[in-house]
């Protein structure tokens, strides 16, 4: 009977730009899982009907991003899905996407750096909801002004680090001249008690001005030092080598031409 089956546990949802992943445990072994998920003013939808996996792509039930959502995990057996008799099920903790999804990676579309400016251009991260032509919306789209982009950026080999925020896709700050910078941007919501900060972007560094001491420092000064040195050792040694070598060679045909003129 139903109240024989297991019922899910560890319920967790896991949703970076919006797109959310419920899973559970454990792996179901002659029965099967079916999701419903509940909304505070939608209709309950199920997803993932009778599958035997511990994860439900559930993102697009969730398209009121601002609404609660809770999860039931229905353990059930395939021929009694239309029984009157209600299945054991578990239930997860409510989910509000706006408020709880991870804000992505931001992509570095372009920088440069020109005197003593600094320019950065980056993408928004895209969720996978689209807009009527078909086109995916971006995080910018939806969180609107509440999303907001900080650029930390330090002087290559540096440990100091700086940073500025901006609600557009660009920045563009004040660095020392000649030198060489590197940096990231990352997503964040200030109004956000969790998740506020987004993931970082890859680090990237500029190469203005930057030569072979500037990237290996003082093991390149050491090796040219160690070949310099050996250099003009050589050019010592060798001379003073040849010279002796001539000497002992003048010598020993001076003693040969004597003992042919003895004999």
């Amino acid at each position: 009977g139903y109240e024989e089956l297991p019922r899910a546990v560890n319920i967790t949802w896991s949703s970076i730009n919006f797109k959310t992943i419920l899973q559970w445990q454990p792996k179901p072994s002659n029965y099967f899982y079916t999701v419903e998920i509940d909304g505070q003013t939608s209709d309950v939808k199920r997803k993932c009907i009778l599958t035997s996996e511990t994860e439900c792509d559930v993102t697009d039930v969730l398209r009121n991003v601002k609404e609660s959502y809770t999860a039931h995990i229905l353990s059930v057996m395939p021929a009694e899905m239309d029984n009157f008799e209600e299945p054991p099920f578990a239930v997860s903790e409510k989910f509000t996407p706006y408020s709880q999804t991870v804000i992505g990676k931001p992509e570095i579309k372009d920088y440069s750096q020109k005197g003593s400016k600094l320019n950065v251009v980056f993408k928004d991260p895209l969720t996978p909801y689209m807009f009527p032509n078909g086109s995916f919306q971006s995080i910018q789209d939806i969180f609107q002004h509440d999303l907001e982009y900080k650029l930390f950026y330090w002087k290559d080999q540096s440990s100091g680090k700086k940073d500025v925020t901006t609600k557009s896709n660009t920045f563009e700050v004040s660095v020392d001249s000649g030198k060489n910078y590197c940096f990231y941007v990352q997503g964040v919501i200030p109004s956000r008690r969790e998740n506020r900060n987004g993931q970082e972007s890859m680090v990237l560094c500029t190469s203005v001005g930057r030569n072979i001491l500037d990237e290996y420092g003082a093991e390149v000064f050491i090796i040219i030092a160690v070949i310099a040195v050996a250099v003009i050792t050589l050019a010592i040694v060798l001379p003073v080598v040849l010279c002796k070598r001539k000497k002992a060679k003048k010598a020993r045909a001076v003693r040969e031409k004597e003992l042919l003129n003895g004999v």
